[in-house]
């Protein structure tokens, strides 16, 4: 038997092989949800090792595969688990071995060189990997500590608040992130319930610190300022000192867009300060609909370009009306086409129960709106004053799982 014959019987059945050593079976254990470059990814460290048993038994003696064994375990450094990645390793080790040993080159100095060199790619991909980890690892350990602290500064508030049913959302653009600059908080107050919902530019733990700031001026001001008026101009002191304790405002993210909102005890109405934020939107009984836009237009919180004075604009809000605040992230969120999501739009005419039926519908209508595809976190807040009889909720909003894969 020739050497290329031999090659070719020995490389047969280490081809076989290939499969069971780093997937743990012959036809690959990949998982079923991957799909499109993931599943790629993970198919490729095989794919370079039946490519290069295929090479060598195919190719003339003079030309040799030992890159694509060389390749395979170093691709599965970085994403493969410590174990997948030695067996990895393994796999393109026996395979140079059992080819060099079928076409009898196993003592020759070349054969012994690529030999050498696998084992040595397969060694560094260890290292490799156990840098991955590590740094994952931290990764990790930082984002719990940020998500712990986000937590702590941003509680949801409790369902009933001085009379009114309250429901309140953080929804994260990642699914495994709660991070971000996106703040709500409600006050029962000796001047009624108020509230707040802003939006810090900037995402991370300088933004986690801007919301504490806020949040932490608001629950004051909000128990002792007589007029919302003086809550907002409290909060922009908030933000003057906290700029020159840190020599300058742009170290905290720059400016906040907030509303704030006031809804006095034993009355049926609500006051509204903007500064910046989007408009919230009122929805009535009987699926009518108001979007509170204010009558003069204000500055973001923490801008540093003058002093204007605040005005509260006043509106209705009878039994059964609902209050949705709601931060950039709702109303910017598009569509495969890049079409805004309109929450006015899409709520005219639909009729909820509560604030958390409005809620859990809102954020799986944005959900369907973006395909699973949102960039911006967004926070929801909803406040209703019950009513009896109020009629039950006519399910209009299309309704998708949290975990289901979504499209048009």
């Amino acid at each position: 038997m020739g050497m290329a014959e031999r090659r070719r019987s020995g490389t047969a059945g280490s081809i076989d092989a290939v499969g069971r050593a780093v997937f743990g079976s012959p036809e690959g254990n990949v998982t079923p949800g991957s799909r499109g470059s993931r599943r790629f990814v993970r198919m490729l460290p095989a794919l370079l090792i039946v490519g290069g048993l295929v090479f060598d038994s195919l190719s003339p003696p003079n030309f040799t595969a030992v890159p694509l064994f060389v390749a395979a375990p170093l691709i599965a450094a970085p994403f493969f688990s410590l174990s997948r990645t030695v067996r990895t390793g393994i796999a393109a080790i026996l395979s140079v071995v059992a080819m060099r040993f079928s076409d009898g080159t196993s003592t020759q100095v070349v054969p012994v060189i690529e030999m050498i060199t696998v084992l040595t790619a397969s060694v560094l991909a260890l290292v490799i990997n156990g840098v991955v980890r590590r740094s994952n690892e931290q990764l990790a350990s930082a984002r719990v500590i940020a998500e712990t602290a986000m937590r702590a500064v941003l509680p949801t508030p409790a369902e009933r608040i001085g009379g009114l049913q309250v429901a309140a959302r953080y929804e994260a653009a990642q699914a495994d992130e709660f991070v971000g600059g996106d703040l709500f908080a409600v006050a029962d107050t000796p001047y009624g319930v108020r509230l707040v919902v802003g939006d810090v530019r900037g995402k991370g733990l300088d933004a986690v610190e801007a919301v504490a700031v806020i949040i932490g001026a608001f629950r004051e001001a909000a128990e002792q300022e007589l007029s919302l008026e003086g809550v907002a101009q409290r909060l922009e002191r908030a933000l003057a000192r906290e700029g020159t304790r840190r020599y300058g405002l742009d170290a905290m993210e720059g400016f906040i867009t907030a509303v704030l909102a006031e809804i006095p005890p034993g009355s049926t109405s609500l006051r509204l300060v903007n500064r910046g934020h989007p408009e919230p939107i009122l929805l009535h009984a009987d699926g009518a609909l108001e979007v509170l836009a204010p009558s003069v237009p204000a500055m973001p919180l923490g801008m540093d370009l003058g002093v204007w004075p605040d005005r509260a604009d006043e509106w209705a809000m009878p039994a059964g009306a609902t209050l949705l605040a709601f931060t950039d992230g709702l109303s910017e969120a598009r569509d495969a086409n890049g079409v805004f999501y309109d929450p006015a739009a899409r709520l005219r005419g639909r009729i909820f129960p509560g604030p958390e039926e409005l809620l859990s519908a809102l954020t799986d209508d944005v959900r369907l709106h973006t395909g699973g595809r949102s960039t911006d976190d967004m926070a929801l807040l909803a406040v209703g004053r019950p009513a009896e009889g109020q009629p039950v909720r006519r399910t209009t909003v299309k309704i998708v799982g949290r975990g289901e894969d979504t499209g048009h």
